[in-house]
């Protein structure tokens, strides 16, 4: 895995925003040690054979991504840890 996590994250009161990226064989996101729980995640991936964004989810403090596909980046927003 090769889950990169940006250096400056955000913090709006008891909220954390998380941005990042994920290389294609990414089967997951771990953001346990950020948040209690995710709200909402948007993914956007890059190239053609991207992964269908009906098969990503949120499992408690993980972003489980859809099928094999491109890298591409994200944006989480959640409680904070």
């Amino acid at each position: 895995m090769a889950v990169t996590i940006d250096p400056r994250p955000t913090v709006f009161g008891d909220r954390f925003i998380v941005t990042g990226s994920f290389e294609a064989a990414d089967a997951s996101i771990d953001l346990s040690a950020f948040f209690s729980s995710i709200d909402a995640v948007t993914i956007n991936v890059s190239g053609p054979a991207a992964r269908p964004a009906e098969a990503h989810s949120i499992n408690g403090t993980t972003i489980v991504l859809g099928p094999a596909g491109n890298a591409g980046t994200f944006f989480a927003i959640g409680r904070r840890a």
